[in-house]
Parts: structure tokens; sequence; C-alpha cells
């Protein structure tokens, strides 16, 4: 991956597209190389939806090759929704193909004069951008068909929804799967909304004739490979439980724990968990039948396969099978025991263009502003539907839980820089709560995963109640996080690397020898802390404060039921994470 493709859509004539050497960008990739650019090339103070701000989609240093696990993608811009820098990562497809066709990132720079539409397609020979009006509000799924009707379904699509061409903080970016399916989104943040703002629906990505990239030194790749794979396969978490039973398996774990955030965090546990669990869902999944039912992978050469496919009661596909963080969004946080209506919400989401994780967290703080009753599965839906339609209502809520909630006058709304919390309340799992308070992302439980020694014992064990040792936790997984975020691997990979030091290894041997190199874990978390480092560079200069890097008031006076706990972290000690 040698060169750059740079689309500037606001070029006189029209929209332009140039290659260009990587340059001083040479050897990173994914998250690296996405805040790389926005750090040097965007504004600070810029408006997110303006002409300044860049999209930078990035696959991982190893996208491309026949590495395992390395088909993950980075999505970076200035965020609409916090306001900072941003990351959002995603599975899928496109990845492996943008990497195959040489490009390490391509950039989306200024806006079109008009409200003109514009698709984009790239192959080895050419980039081709056309004016087409007959995208315009179309939801994922029908994009993603009229792109398979022109171009077969062999190529990768990103796109977004209406909700990305109405510029909602809540959008999310879509990559197709194996199945040419629109369900793996880089969904953080609000990037789909700099894509609409750049006034772009769809890229169509094709690698025809492309080869696989090769290592430097193949013997050594391939051994590291096989060492790696098996090491995945060896670890409880990546070679047993998340196969079986998808990430949903957190579901009776996080709610045993007390921390399964319930009714707008609210309380720890929630009575019906058992109908929404991982073990429900597979044997849901597994008793309806279909192809993917219950073990799938989001990309090609993915082993844990942790995904699946939700077939609703008649046996016709439904959407993927929704991920633990949906399943608590729009099931236990709003007070929803449904599989079958989670499904429908995630199948919306995906065709709309929404993070289903700031879409269940706004429709918790509807909930408690009485638009809504908790446990109304049916005004979740409509509520949805109003932000696919783009009606008043519909703009509030597709503009994320902080607005909501300023509109609606709540109080308790659970946000941190302006983005929703995930499935993990901080007064139970103190460890992820310094993440949320601390990273640049806004409240991101995948930016320092602290629930592996939290909850789950998986490299070491921290006291999950305790303020103690949380931020060397979060500081360390933050660092080895952001390494991660680069390679182009899926972050559930750290499971199998904490735990067994020879799978670390394999994986340091992995990217050593595809670029000819020998690296060390100083390596690794001197990457981390390079990322980190230009993130909260660019965030002071778009005028964070240490202020901001704190949970709203409430989680540390409002005790947590079952185990009347509040966040205990001390404001001077989550000013220490970055001090290193």
């Amino acid at each position: 991956m040698d060169k750059i493709l740079r689309i500037n859509m606001g070029a006189d004539g029209g929209p332009k597209a140039e290659a260009e050497p990587v340059g001083s960008y040479a050897g990173m990739g994914g998250r690296a190389l996405t805040s790389a650019i926005v750090s040097k090339e965007v504004p600070p103070t810029c408006h997110p939806l303006s002409e300044d701000n860049k999209l930078v989609i990035a696959p991982g240093l190893l996208s491309g090759s026949a590495a395992a696990m390395s088909g993950r993608i980075s999505v970076g811009c200035k965020s609409p929704l916090t306001g900072g820098i941003k990351e959002a990562n995603s599975g899928g497809q496109p990845s492996q193909m943008i990497g195959r066709l040489g490009y390490a990132a391509i950039v989306l720079e200024g806006k079109p004069k008009d409200d003109t539409l514009y698709r984009i397609y790239i192959n080895k020979d050419k980039v081709e951008i056309k004016a087409d009006k007959s995208l315009k509000m179309l939801g994922n799924y029908a994009v993603a068909e009229k792109m398979k009707a022109e171009y077969g379904d062999k190529v990768g699509c990103i796109s977004i929804g209406p909700a990305g061409e109405m510029k909602m903080a809540a959008a999310s970016v879509a990559f197709t799967d194996m199945e040419f399916r629109p369900t793996r989104h880089a969904g953080r943040g609000g990037v789909g909304a700099v894509m609409g703002s750049k006034g772009v629906k769809v890229i169509v990505v094709d690698d025809a004739g492309c080869s696989v990239r090769s290592p430097k030194d193949a013997d050594r790749f391939k051994e590291a490979n096989k060492a790696f794979v098996a090491g995945l396969r060896k670890h409880a978490v990546t070679g047993q439980g998340l196969p079986t039973y998808g990430t949903n398996v957190l579901t009776n774990v996080i709610n045993e724990a007390g921390a399964y955030p319930t009714k707008n965090f609210m309380w720890g546990r929630f009575d019906g968990c058992s109908k929404i669990s991982g073990e429900t869902q597979a044997e849901t999944e597994n008793t309806r039948g279909g192809e993917g039912s219950a073990t799938h992978g989001c990309h090609r050469g993915c082993v844990i396969r942790c995904s699946g496919t939700y077939y609703d009661k008649d046996g016709h596909y439904l959407t993927k099978q929704p991920e633990y963080e949906t399943v608590w969004a729009h099931g236990g946080n709003c007070g929803i025991d449904d599989l079958d209506t989670i499904a429908m919400l995630d199948r919306l989401d995906d065709d709309y263009g929404l993070d289903t994780i700031e879409m269940g967290a706004t429709i918790g703080v509807a909930m408690e502003a009485g638009i809504a009753k908790f446990g109304d599965a049916q005004a979740a839906i409509s509520l949805v539907k109003e932000v696919g339609k783009g009606s008043p209502l519909g703009r509030i809520l597709g503009n994320g839980a902080a607005v909501t909630g300023r509109v609606f006058g709540v109080e308790r709304v659970p946000v941190v820089k302006g983005q929703s919390m995930p499935a993990y309340d901080p007064r139970g799992v103190q460890g992820i709560g310094v993440t949320y308070a601390t990273t640049t992302q806004g409240a991101d439980h995948t930016a320092g995963y602290a629930v592996t020694a939290n909850i789950l014992g998986v490299g070491g064990s921290v006291n999950p109640l305790k303020p103690e040792g949380q931020i060397e936790l979060s500081r360390n997984l933050q660092i080895a996080t952001a390494a991660i975020d680069s390679t182009g691997m899926c972050l559930f990979i750290a499971f199998a690397i904490l735990d067994q030091p020879d799978t670390f290894q394999a994986l340091l041997d992995l990217l050593g020898s595809f670029n000819g190199q020998k690296l060390t874990g100083d390596d690794v978390v001197g990457l981390g802390k390079s990322i980190l480092t230009m993130e909260r560079d660019f965030n002071r200069r778009a005028g964070f404060t240490k202020e901001m890097d704190r949970l709203p008031d409430y989680f540390k006076k409002e005790k947590l039921p079952p185990h009347d706990v509040t966040f205990m972290v001390k404001d001077s000690d989550l000013d220490q994470v970055f001090n290193w």
C-alpha cells in the first residue's frame, strides 16, 4: 500500500481524484493513518461538516494480506458528535480490497457546491465519479442491491443511509459483508454525516485482477500466521465462547456482575436478561436455521467467527446477529426483552445508517423524558422510523443522546464528550469508567476494554468495584488498542494475546515478517503512545480541556444497585492516565 487516493469533492469543474505517494505517512495503517492525516491536515476548530474536514478511510497494515483476522478498517475525521478527533472501526470486505488495490487510504476532501449526490467506483485501472440522483434517501440495503445489479457481487460497498445524507450526528458508514449485505458499520461519532457532507453516497471497491499482498519474509510469515491462528483457537474466549454465542455471550456475564445498564443506567441488573442473552440468541438462531445462522465471520480471513445471521420466525433473513452492545442498547437499556424486536431495530439502524449504541442510548433518554414508556417495543421501533423519515422528532433523536437530553430537559444523560456510553455501567466496571472519561474518542468501550481484567480475568484481575489499579489498567489497554487498531486486526485478538505470550509473539512475528522487520513489545507500545499523543494534541487544539475527561456528575452521586456503588476514581487520578 504505497499510495493515497485523494478525492476532492469540491474541485473546480466537479469532483477529481488523484493518487499520490504515501510520503510522510509511510508505515502507517488503520487508526494510526486516519489520526495522522486528520491531526496534520484538518483545522482543529473547523466545523465538522465544512469543506475543511476530511473523511479518511484506511485499511490496516496487514489488510489485503493472508494474515488471519486482518480485515478491519478505520474511518477517521473530526467528529460531528464529539467535536474532537474520531476513529470508527468496522469489519466487512472493503478493507482487504482497498489494501489489494495498493491504497493506504482513501481521503474525501472538500465538498460539492450544491446538493448533488455522487457514487464512486474504484478498480485497478480507474476512479470513476458519477452524479446519481437515483440514490437519494435510499437505505443501505437498497444501495447495495443497486450496486450489485451493476457491478456484480464480487465488489465491496462503502455507503451511507438517509441518516448520513441528513448529516445526523449518529450516522454511520456501512461496509458490505461476505454476502454483500451492508451489515458492518463504522458506527461511532457521526462519520456517516461527514461522508454525507462530502456528497458521497457510495464507494464501490473492485479488486478484480489484484493479488494478495505479499510479505517480505514469506516462510516466517506463514509460520507466524499458523501459530497466531492456533493461539486464537485454543483460548476459551476466542476459540469457544465467541464462536458459539457471539459477542452477546456477555449479557448474562455482565448482568450477573451487576454492571448491566438498565433503563437509562438506573440499575445494574435487568430482569429480562435471560430472554435476550447470547445463549438464548444462539438457541433461537440454531432452531430457526438458515445459512450462517449462529456462527459467521464478518470478513474473509476471520477465524473467530463471532457473528451470525438472524432470521425471523418465518425463516426470512432479517439482519446480522445483533451484537452485545446492540442487544443491550435496544434491549435492557430500554427495558425491552424481545430478541425479534431488537433484531428489527438493528435492521432499521443498519438500513438508515445509524450507530446502534447511540440510538439505543438516545431512545433510553427519550423514554426517561416520557416520549415513550420503558419496555414499549413498538414505540422504540416507531422512534427509529422517525429518524429514518427525518421528521422534526427524528432529527432530534438522530443527533444523539446529548442533544435529545438537552431538548427534552433530561438530567441523566450517559455521555462523555457528547458520545453515548456503551453496555457497561462505569460504577460496576470502574476501569471502563476510566476509559469512558479519558479516551480521545468520547465514551467508547473499545478504546480501552477494561472489562478484560475487571470482569473476565483476562490479562490479570482488578476489582471492578474499587478505584485501585484502574488508571494503570485503562492506560495500558488504551495504548495497546490504538496499536491493534492500526494493524487491521480485530480487537478480539486481545483476549488471546493478553493471556498467551506465545500468541503475542506470533502477532509480532506476523507484523515483522510482513514488513521485513523484527518487532518487540516495546515497538507496539511506542506505536500506541504516538497515536494517542497525536489524538490528544488535536483535541487540545480543538479546545478540549482536562475537565472534559470526566463522567457526568450523577455517576459520582447515584449509587448503582445491586452493589450500591458510585464511580470512585478521583478526577486528579483521571488526569494521570496519559502521564507516561
